[in-house]
């Protein structure tokens, strides 16, 4: 199945198996160690959103500064897909945070723009057309992803609950997405953004469980 198909798939079923997929992963509260290289560049300190991951932060990401390798074809495509999922995040926390009065989408939306600037970079840095570019909010240029977007944002509108609901899905496939984009990657720099998106869409998921519970 190619990738940006399996995104869809992935995200549409995670809206009834978010604890399946949460159980696989058996996510900790505590923050996990970075992905990616050892010490060298790209190792120095990131920084916190206002708020931090109680309240949506997560760590930053920091610019791509770590030397460029070789992508598959394969990669490539998937490097492309994770461009338009971090787009798909974006585009819906920021819609729940213009319908509902929780910082959460707000904080966790601004992440999101951050990690998508990253994962250009990336593109840019190996010459693989932006999916992403020049689409307004809420568009999508892959008709799966575009369906998939619909269907989650009709999901969320539904309630404040029914949004965390989608959040929380999201941000599991996208951890599901990113451990299968490391397999196999030898890629320096596109290890690191994907070691720091990883960790990211961690923080966001234990968020995002955090205010389903209050």
């Amino acid at each position: 199945m190619k990738t940006r198909t399996r995104i869809a798939a992935i995200t549409a079923a995670g809206i009834v198996t978010v604890g399946a997929f949460a159980g696989t992963f058996a996510l900790a509260n505590s923050s996990p160690p970075m992905f990616g290289p050892g010490p060298g560049p790209g190792n120095g300190p990131v920084t916190m959103p206002r708020g931090g991951p109680r309240d949506g932060g997560c760590l930053g990401v920091p610019g791509v500064v770590d030397p460029s390798g070789t992508l598959t074809e394969t990669q490539r495509t998937a490097l492309a897909a994770n461009a338009e999922e971090e787009k798909l995040a974006h585009d819906l926390y920021t819609e729940f945070a213009n319908r509902y009065e929780l910082q959460v989408f707000d904080r966790i939306a601004a992440s999101e723009t951050t990690h998508l600037e990253a994962v250009r970079t990336l593109l840019t840095r190996y010459g693989i057309t932006d999916p992403t570019a020049n689409q307004a909010p809420g568009h999508f240029a892959t008709p799966a992803v575009q369906a998939t977007y619909d269907q989650l944002l009709a999901q969320g509108s539904a309630s404040q609950d029914a949004a965390l609901q989608v959040g929380k899905t999201v941000e599991t496939t996208d951890i599901s997405l990113l451990r299968e984009s490391l397999n196999g990657l030898t890629a320096p720099d596109v290890q690191r953004v994907y070691g720091n998106l990883l960790t990211a869409s961690q923080h966001h998921l234990a968020a995002f469980g955090r205010w389903s519970n209050r």
